[in-house]
Parts: structure tokens; C-alpha cells; sequence
């Protein structure tokens, strides 16, 4: 452990590397892989880069930084479709686990100091299995508990029994309605869907119509997402999820939603579980549902068996112009007018 940490932005031939690190750890998936992030800077704007800490010669560990700007400059936040944007750490081989401390305890300290040096403001939602936010912290940052429901598919028999009786309910009255789900490419019928949701919970699309095509488009020829849909027995889609694969044994929901019109069908629940069943079909262990802050969605979230899991929203150290930005925007609401 006399090895020094460095870090630097990998150019393009690290990126491989980077990629078969994001693959092998537990902390990695779609989100941190250079392609997906060229594939949603397309669609969505904005850039990015790949900051990788270096332990002697080996690629330790890194953060895919997905950058934006604003009117107080460039900022690093994880935003609708870019769930996970946290710290990816190799583990090494060792029977000792005070040695992968040791190594985690001077990438992270290195990752923090690099990091807070940026001209970006920097926030990183970090995945259940990032073991330390210590070094972060010493460094001043933050660290804010985030939750998202994972329902483990490698047991199907168990998924069905983990589910509430009501929604094993509605599974059975969506099978007797004739209620079929499957995997098509009918994005219109999603985004009719998507947008309607939004409306309804009063928040913005995730991009619109034209880009979010371009984007499910690329991804769906890439082999990196499915997308189901529930239909009755007149074709209409009553249900739709669009779920992102990538590498690892966690598959990803990027966007669910249902047409009120069919609640009672019971379309949405048989929907969930036949995801769950094709994922399983795929060999992934778990999908993870994606976010559990607590309003409706998430009580149905969490009907469907998952598990809550924990994980470390990291917030780096305000700089100057950003805590007088804030203190403006507070200034502003107070005078009940509009931050500059």
C-alpha cells in the first residue's frame, strides 16, 4: 500500500479499461458507461468525461462525470435517465478486508480532492454497494441517505410470493381479462403514456418526444434496453415500462407508467411481474425500481417485494459563487420575487 493514487481524465484508449472495470464492479452499471453517456449527450445535451484514479499503474477506480451548465456555470447532478452516477471502485483480491479499505480510504480521498478542484458544481449518487463516504466527508463534503426498491428475479416462485395479495389479485383479473405483455418497439404508445404520467404529477418530460426517440432508438439497437408493454385484448396499451440492461446482474427501470382509464384492469401489475420473469429469462438477478422517495409510486414500489436499499447522494463543498447563488434564490423568495 506504498503505492500513490493519482488521478487524471482517461483519454480514449483508457476507456476500454474503464468499461471492463464498470463491468466487474458492484458499484458500476449502464450509467457509468462511456457509450450510454455519448447516447444521452446526444439526446439530452450537455458532455462528458471520465475521471479515473490511478493506484501505480492500475485503474483503481473513477467517476463518469455527466456534465451540464447553468447560469452559475457547469455542474455534475444525475438527472431523469442517469439515475446512478457515483464512484465506481475495483475490489481486489485480498483475504484481508483492511487492505481494501486501505486502498478505497486513498482512491476516494484522491476522487474527493480531484473532484471538489473542478470548476463544476459536483453531486454523486453513489449505488448501495460504495462501502465509505469517509474521505469524502473529511474532504467537506456531504453525504445525504437516497433509497430505491431492487426486487431480486433469480427466484421467480419467491418474487410471486414476496408480492401483496392485492396485486397477486389484479395479476390474476389482468390474466382473465386477457391482458398480454411483451416487448415491442412501439415508442409512441410509451411516450403517449409518459408524457400523460408527467402531466398528471406535475413534472417535466424526460426529454422531448423527438430526442427520447433518438435515444430509446440507439439504445434499443445497441442491445441496452427493453421496452414491455401491457395490452388489452383490443391492442391498446394500458401499461408500458422501458428498462435499461448494461453490464452486471441489475437491470435498470428507466421510465413505468399506465393509463389511468385501465387502473382497474389490472394491467400495470401483471406488466411489473412479466418484467420481472423476462429479466429473469435474461439471467439478471434484480431490477432496481429507481428511486422510493415517498409518494404513491413508491407504495406501489414497494407492493411489488423489493427491497429498500440505502445509498450516499455526495454533494461537494459549495464554491463561493454557488453559496451566493443560493443566498440570492433565498433572498428572492423571501421579497417574493425571482432569483437572478
Amino acid at each position: 500500500m506504498a503505492q500513490e493514487v493519482s488521478t487524471l481524465v482517461l483519454g480514449e484508449p483508457a476507456l476500454d479499461g474503464w468499461a471492463r472495470l464498470v463491468a466487474a464492479s458492484p458499484d458500476g452499471s449502464i450509467y457509468a458507461l462511456p457509450q450510454y453517456l455519448e447516447i444521452l449527450c446526444r439526446a439530452a445535451g450537455g458532455r462528458y468525461r471520465v475521471l479515473g484514479a490511478m493506484l501505480g499503474e492500475e485503474l483503481a477506480g473513477g467517476v463518469a462525470l455527466y456534465e451540464r451548465d447553468s447560469r452559475r456555470g457547469p455542474y455534475v447532478t444525475p438527472r431523469p435517465l442517469l439515475y446512478y452516477n457515483g464512484v465506481v471502485m475495483r475490489r481486489f483480491g485480498s483475504k484481508y478486508p483492511s487492505e481494501q479499505t486501505a486502498r478505497n480510504l486513498k482512491v476516494f480521498g484522491a476522487l474527493a480532492a480531484a473532484l471538489a478542484a473542478t470548476n463544476a458544481r459536483v453531486e454523486l449518487r453513489c449505488a448501495s454497494s460504495f462501502p465509505d463516504a469517509r474521505p469524502f466527508q473529511a474532504a467537506g463534503w456531504s453525504a445525504i441517505p437516497g433509497y430505491s426498491y431492487v426486487v431480486p428475479v433469480d427466484d421467480l416462485a419467491q418474487v410471486r410470493a414476496r408480492m401483496e395479495q392485492n396485486l397477486r389479485r389484479l395479476v390474476k383479473r389482468a390474466e382473465e381479462q386477457g391482458v398480454t405483455v411483451g416487448e415491442d418497439d412501439d415508442f409512441g404508445a410509451f411516450y403517449r403514456l409518459h408524457a400523460g404520467l408527467t402531466v398528471r404529477r406535475a413534472f417535466d418530460v424526460y426529454l422531448p418526444e423527438a430526442a427520447f426517440g433518438g435515444y430509446f432508438g440507439e439504445l434499443r439497437r445497441a442491445g441496452w434496453c427493453r421496452l414491455y408493454q401491457a395490452r388489452l385484448p383490443d391492442g391498446r396499451v394500458a401499461a408500458t415500462q422501458l428498462v435499461l440492461l448494461g453490464p452486471g446482474a441489475v437491470a435498470h427501470t428507466a421510465a413505468a407508467a399506465s393509463d389511468p382509464e385501465f387502473q382497474r384492469t389490472g394491467a400495470a401489475s401483471l406488466l411489473r411481474l412479466k418484467v420481472f420473469e423476462a429479466l429473469a429469462a435474461l439471467g439478471y438477478a434484480a431490477l432496481d425500481l429507481t428511486d422510493a422517495a415517498l409518494n404513491p409510486v413508491t407504495h406501489f414500489k414497494s407492493q411489488l417485494g423489493g427491497e429498500l436499499r440505502l445509498h450516499l447522494v455526495l454533494e461537494a463543498p459549495l464554491r463561493w459563487r454557488d453559496r451566493l447563488g443560493a443566498g440570492l434564490a433565498r433572498l428572492a423568495r423571501r421579497a417574493g420575487g425571482r432569483a437572478p
